[in-house]
């Protein structure tokens, strides 16, 4: 019986290079796949990827996606940072690169499936395709993978959404894996492996110290309390690294692009039951049609909290059940029903 052909996703690390194991086992015949989508001095994660499939002994690509990362990807990333919001170009990567290239190149080399080393899971109800969250809820990655449409669910596998990290580390090391099991993970944005983002921009944006200049920190009356460095290096609810004394902590509660003004203050200044969601995605329903109570993430680590949301127009309205702290614009606002999720949008 011919096996059935799956593409996968390979980094270099413990995460993909153990799916192609398990996808081997569950009897796929596996082609792996690199996107190289920045200029970087260290390309060890395509060397490792190599080593991983002449080991399981299956075909291995490089396809470089530089330019239309550094377009959809990067441009975004600084065009939201001067724009006075916060971007998480991990979700945009999703959305923009990483699947629709997937699903273009399993199409290209007649594979019926794709497959990511993600920690999530997909699941299907009244012919509808949907993220859930992973066995292993510290690992878990649903969050990021809100914007992925039903043609990518229908063809997408994550293998490891039924595996506990543990569970992983200890196969792997026994089927010897040792090298790649004994790799640091990369914890950090991508393209800035340092994780300073403020030197990123300098870099990275023409003209940089023509554009942003020093500017004042002022309270809710307009009451100058300092000098900033340059708005784009502050995000809502930035409490270390203000600078500023006046008693008690002060947290960043707005700035502003076009006067160059951060306004300061109070931790429950930054509390609030309602915002507003756009470039929304709705997975597990065709239509929101009504009211619906659901568990709202607004980062990556934020537990949720309880909250009602209601489509309105083009945006979705958000009602918290209790205060919610430091709700930040260009963040993605991830919807639950239990460990379903829902779909998300981006904070407006």
């Amino acid at each position: 019986m011919k096996k059935e052909k799956v593409l996968l996703a390979m980094s270099g690390g413990i995460d993909s290079s153990f799916s192609a194991f398990l996808l081997q086992k569950k009897g796929f015949e596996v082609i792996g796949i690199t996107l190289k989508m920045w200029n970087s001095k260290n390309d060890d994660f395509i060397k490792d990827a190599k080593e991983v499939a002449k080991k399981l002994n299956f075909n291995h690509y490089v396809l470089d996606v530089i330019e239309k990362f550094e377009k959809e990807i990067i441009g975004n990333f600084i065009n939201e940072y001067m724009n006075a919001r916060t971007p998480n170009p991990c979700v945009i990567c999703n959305i923009k690169i990483k699947w629709d290239i997937l699903l273009k190149e399993a199409k290209n080399l007649n594979c019926k499936y794709f497959a990511t080393g993600h920690y999530a899971q997909i699941q299907n109800e009244n012919d509808r395709f949907f993220i859930a969250k992973a066995i292993d809820e510290k690992k878990d990655q649903s969050y990021f993978l809100w914007g992925l449409s039903q043609e990518v669910l229908s063809k997408a596998i994550f293998p490891l959404g039924k595996y506990r990290k543990k569970e992983i580390l200890k196969i792997a090391k026994k089927e010897g894996f040792t090298e790649i099991v004994n790799k640091k993970e990369s914890l950090d944005i991508c393209f800035i492996p340092d994780g300073n983002y403020r030197t990123f921009l300098k870099k990275n944006v023409k003209n940089f110290e023509k554009k942003i200049f020093k500017g004042n920190f002022i309270d809710k009356n307009g009451k100058i309390l300092g000098e900033h460095k340059g708005f784009p290096f502050y995000t809502i609810g930035q409490r270390k690294g203000l600078e500023v004394a006046v008693g008690y902590p002060l947290y960043v509660l707005k700035i502003d692009a076009k006067t160059n003004l951060i306004t300061l203050g109070k931790r429950e200044e930054l509390l609030k039951k309602t915002m507003f969601v756009g470039d929304f995605n709705i997975l597990k329903y065709k239509n929101l049609n009504e009211k619906l109570e659901v568990t709202t993430k607004i980062r990556y680590r934020n537990k949720g909290i309880l909250s009602e949301i209601e489509k309105i127009g083009d945006k979705i309205k958000v009602v918290f059940f209790e205060d919610n702290f430091a709700i930040t614009k260009g963040q993605s606002a991830v919807f639950y029903e239990d460990n379903k999720v829902i779909g998300g949008g981006i904070i407006l």
